[in-house]
């Protein structure tokens, strides 16, 4: 029961990086929102629109959970096969 539990964790994880990478835009477009108004308006309006003192933690936790999100999920699956491997010997 351990390992399916342990399987189906896995699929639901990569089922939801698959779907971050597919949204993700081409690499090198200069569409790309980052290179056009973005940063930018980070730095103007990030105090009115976030409330946040701090304007990194604001792009962090409002503008880019998303990103913050992905890399909260890489690190629990690290610790999670870390925590497996040593329960497993």
């Amino acid at each position: 029961m351990r390992k399916i539990l342990t399987v189906v964790l896995l699929a639901v994880i990569a089922v939801m990086l698959i779907i971050t990478v597919l949204e993700m835009p081409a690499i090198g477009d200069p569409a790309n929102p980052t290179f056009n108004e973005i940063p930018q308006r980070y730095l103007e309006q990030g105090y009115e629109e976030t409330g946040a003192v701090n304007m990194i933690a604001s792009v962090i936790t409002d503008y880019r959970a998303f990103d913050t999100i992905g890399e909260a999920t890489v690190l629990f699956v690290a610790i999670a096969a870390a925590i497996a491997n040593l329960k497993a010997h």
